[in-house]
Formats: C-alpha cells, structure tokens, sequence
C-alpha cells in the first residue's frame, strides 16, 4: 500500500516513459523557542542573523533576542553592540543599561559596567549587578548598601549572595544557600554543580566525584562547566593525565567545537595539566580575566627558578585565602634568601605564621607546615621538628618535605636520621643542589662516612658551590679527628689559596694522620701519600715533619718511596 501522498498521478499519454520519483531531503524547520530552551546558542544566534540578513527583520524584538543569545553563548561585545544600536533608536527600554552592564561585567570592565549599570532604572538586577561589583571594585561601602537589597524571598537574589560568598572564599556559606534553594526548589538541578564547586573549594574531593559527578554527568553531559569541574577534580583525585582524558572525552561530542582553541578556562586548565607546558603563551593574556592564572604564572616562575618575576607578580595580588597566603610566604622566603632581604624574609616569616597559627589551618598538613616553615626561618629547628614529626604519615616520600625534614635533622644534630631522610630524594636537580650536597656531606662526616663526603666532592665541577663543600669537608673532617681526608682537603685548598690558615691546617692534618697510624687507626700505606702531600708545601715546620715521619717509617721498618 502507498504512503498517502506518494502514489503517481495516471500518464495523459500512455506512450510517455514514466521518470522515476525523485527522492527530496527532509527540511527541518528549526524553532527560535525549542533551540533556546536546548541552550543551543550558536542555532539562535545562526536563525536570527538568517532572519535579519534575510526577511529584514530589525525590530527590537528580534534584536534583543539576538542580544541575549550572544550574551549567554559568551560574545559579550556582540551584545554590547546591538544594544548599542537599540539605543540609538528612539523610546528604548532604560533597562537596556543594565543589560549592556551585565556584558562589560563579562569582559571584566568592571569600572565601566558600574557606570552604565548606575543609568538603568531601579530593578532587581541592577541590585544584583551592582552588589558584586562592589565586590570586584574592592568598595565595601557600596557592598553593604546593596547587600541590605537583596531579598531573601528571592532565589535569583539568593544564587547573587551565593556567588558572593563563593568569589570571597566562604564556600560553607556558599553551599547552605545552593543546598537550601535545591532542597524548596527540585527543578533548579544545575545547582548541583555549584554546590559540587563548593566541595571541590573545600577540598572534598572523594565527594565530589562519588556523591556528585554522577548526578551532574547524567543531567547534562554536554555541560562545559561540569566537565571542566570533572577534569580539575580528576587532577587532584589522580593526576594530569587523567585530568586531560575528561576534555578528550567531551571533545569527541557533536558540536563541542575545538575545546581549547575556544575556550580560555579550558586551555588554562590544560596547561596545569600539562605541569605548566606552553605557560609562557598561555598564561600571561590570561592574568586578568582568570584569577587562578595569576597564580599558576607565580608557580611557573617559582618553579622555573626566576623568582624577581614571581616576586614582581605576586606584589600585584592581594591573598584571600590560605592557598594564596602560603604562595605570597613562599615567594618573600625565596626572594629574601635569595637577595638576603631580610624584609622580605620578615614579611615570609608573618604570612606562615598567620595562616600556621589561624583557626582553621592550625591542624591541617599545610597548617603544620607553615609553622615549620617559619620556625625553619627563625633557624629554631628544634621547633621545625616538632611540627614535621607530626605530620611525616601524611606527605611520604615527598622530595619537598625529606628536604625540609633532613636539613631540620641535621641541624639539630641528628645526622644518621638526617642522612636516611636524605637519601630518600629522588629528584636529580635537588640531589645536584649544593646546599643538598652540603648537608649530605656533612651527615657522611658526622656519620664517619668521611670518603662518601670526599667522592661527592670529586665528582662535582669546579664552582664557588664546590670551593665551599672542599672547605666545609676540611674543616668538618679535622674537628671529627677524620686527618686523611682533612688533610687532602686542606691540600687542595692551598693549592688554589695560599693562606695561612690553610697551610695550616694541612700541616695539623698531617700529624693527626701521622698520630692515627702510630696508634694503629690508620693504615700505614698512607705514609707515601702524606709525604707526597706535605712536599708541595714551601715551609721549615713541613721539612720538620716530614724528617720526624721518615725516621719513624725507618725505625718501624716500613719502606717509604725513595722520592719522598
């Protein structure tokens, strides 16, 4: 049976060849309505300029939908464009300002957007613009103004104090209003995102992904917010790798568009996922439009050893919670080492101390470490270790904390607890440190491992690092009665400087060698080396010597190189 609609009409002329029926493609009329009800912003955008381009329709109507869709697909000067032209016409809509000052708010213009949002008429959401550009704009007098605005009758007014409270680091105040509002509100389910951003601030993230990401994944996984919350969660839960499979994921959806070419926030996130690859390209165009790249440009600095940019950049940012207090400490504690500021070191000192001592760090890892990390200043080790005892269960084989802890050990004169503490670093570049190699040097030393302190020494290249390892060996092997290595030590040493003291000392450590082996510490082999070495010195106590240490050999019987 034919579909109705689909049978042939009869041929007027029997003769003529019947042509096969042509096949036309199904035209699907799209609905301005159902595509924004999708949120396909860019199908609205696309229908409406069809429509202006081509039925000539220019009416505000038709104009300020196209506003608004530009306005929520993230075009903000688009929008700001047709109001502008919407207000060059006569009799607009006062409110229309508000409108073009929620778009400047979205380009960060936020001193501009206050101006254009003061000329719209009394309204809810001039309120609500307003309220967080107080906040932006850093005016408490204007905050407090229109926070006595905001109704707690009103859900919009509600999510605005939210937001507040969450752009100020009260993410429990934050989350009581999200779960309120969900719990009178079941439809407003996209809540459930920012209450799992709530979570994630707070540093729960096992909650977020078991009691969270499910709901939200299954609500809407064409979410670019949820998504991206998803990959940064996955980065603290695992790592980089897995962070970056959850944009690979969304990228293969119809419609996603190329991910990071379009999307600031996600080709931020990746270059955090990639432990700072491309941060120089990245990042810096960033630096005032997303707070977090401020400070991952500070940590690439910092991370890259150019510490003056971290230190330039991190004077123009003001710490409002205790993440970016204990990076401000870090930088003035690097900075006033590295110039030996003490200012600087002063500053580093109270910042560690402050969010250390605060209520809601002081038993927290970061917390403890803080403390540490200030008494570490305060070069009161004793004290270190009182904090980094009680939390070593909880950062194991930690490079930065064996670091901190090994030193604070040998600083304190535990040195065979220093030297395990030590040897557990794993990274190259802080095993090749100096100051790495001076503390472990000095554990062999105190330990009586005084040839792994020489063979670390030999193996190093000639530097002023080098020069004060050989002098600390020298000295640190004379006063552990360690002569054969204090006196090559102090051999090189007057090779480079002929200074007294250091003729000195090579003379000292060659009777002390001379001593050992008379007492049958020291092996007598080491006599040819000794005379060997104290023939290079131009002195009468070095002839003395040698004549006293080759009659020994003599009437000991033990046959010395003819040379010597």
């Amino acid at each position: 049976m034919h579909r109705p609609g689909s049978a042939l009409k009869r041929q007027t002329n029997p003769k003529a060849s019947i042509k096969p029926p042509t096949v036309q493609a199904e035209v699907k009329v799209y609905n301005l309505q159902d595509l924004i009800v999708k949120r396909d912003w860019v199908g609205s955008i696309t229908l409406l300029e069809c429509e202006r381009k081509y039925s000539g329709r220019d009416d505000n109507k038709t104009l300020l939908w196209l506003a608004y869709c530009y306005f929520h697909n993230g075009d903000y000067s688009k929008s700001i464009d047709i109001y502008d032209l919407i207000m060059k016409r006569q009799n607009f809509d006062n409110q229309l300002y508000a409108y073009k000052a929620c778009c400047l708010y979205g380009l960060c213009k936020y001193k501009e957007s206050l101006e254009v949002a003061q000329k719209a008429d009394e309204s809810d959401l001039k309120n609500r613009l307003i309220f967080q550009l107080a906040h932006k704009l850093s005016d408490d007098k204007l905050l407090m103004e229109y926070h006595e605005k905001i109704k707690e009758s009103s859900v919009p007014d509600q999510l605005c104090l939210a937001a507040l409270h969450y752009l100020r680091c009260n993410y429990e105040e934050a989350a009581e209003i999200y779960k309120k509002i969900i719990t009178e509100n079941k439809v407003y389910t996209a809540l459930n995102v920012y209450l799992a951003l709530c979570y994630y601030k707070l540093e729960y993230y096992e909650v977020v992904h078991q009691d969270f990401m499910p709901v939200i994944s299954s609500q809407n996984p064409s979410s670019l917010l949820a998504t991206n919350l998803k990959a940064c969660n996955n980065y603290m839960l695992y790592n980089g790798k897995v962070a970056e499979d959850e944009f690979k994921l969304f990228q293969k959806q119809p419609h996603s568009g190329n991910l990071i070419k379009d999307n600031d926030l996600f080709r931020h996130n990746l270059t955090v996922f990639r432990n700072g690859e491309n941060a120089l390209q990245v990042l810096p165009p960033l630096v005032d439009e997303i707070p977090e790249a401020k400070l991952n440009m500070i940590i690439f600095y910092l991370k890259s050893e150019q510490y003056e940019e971290a230190f330039n950049l991190m004077k123009t940012l003001e710490p409002t919670n205790s993440k970016e207090y204990i990076l401000k400490a870090v930088v003035y504690a690097l900075i006033g080492q590295k110039n030996e500021s003490e200012e600087n070191l002063k500053i580093a000192k109270q910042l560690f101390q402050l969010v250390g001592g605060s209520e809601s760090e002081q038993d927290t890892v970061p917390g403890r470490q803080c403390m540490a990390s200030c008494f570490f200043l305060l070069r009161q080790f004793e004290d270190v270790l009182l904090y980094l005892n009680s939390i070593k269960e909880h950062v194991p084989n930690d490079d930065d904390f064996n670091w901190n802890y090994g030193i604070a050990l040998a600083a304190s004169g535990s040195y065979k607890e220093a030297e395990e503490i030590l040897g557990k670093i794993k990274s190259e570049k802080s095993r090749f440190d100096g100051t790495y190699i001076n503390w472990i040097c000095k554990c062999y030393i105190m330990n009586e491992k005084p040839n792994l302190a020489w063979d670390m020494y030999v193996n190093m290249e000639s530097s002023a690092q080098s020069l004060t390892i050989l002098t600390m060996i020298a000295n640190d092997c004379y006063k552990m009665g360690q002569f054969y290595y204090s006196l090559k030590a102090f051999d090189v040493l007057e090779r480079l400087d002929a200074a007294e003291e250091f003729a000195e000392g090579k003379r000292g450590s060659a009777v002390g060698v001379f001593q050992m082996i008379i007492a049958g510490k020291e092996q007598k082999d080491k006599l040819p080396e000794v005379l060997a070495l104290l023939k290079t010195s131009n002195n009468p106590q070095v002839e003395y010597i040698s004549k006293v240490i080759k009659k020994w050999a003599k009437d000991s019987n033990i046959k010395i190189d003819q040379a010597n």
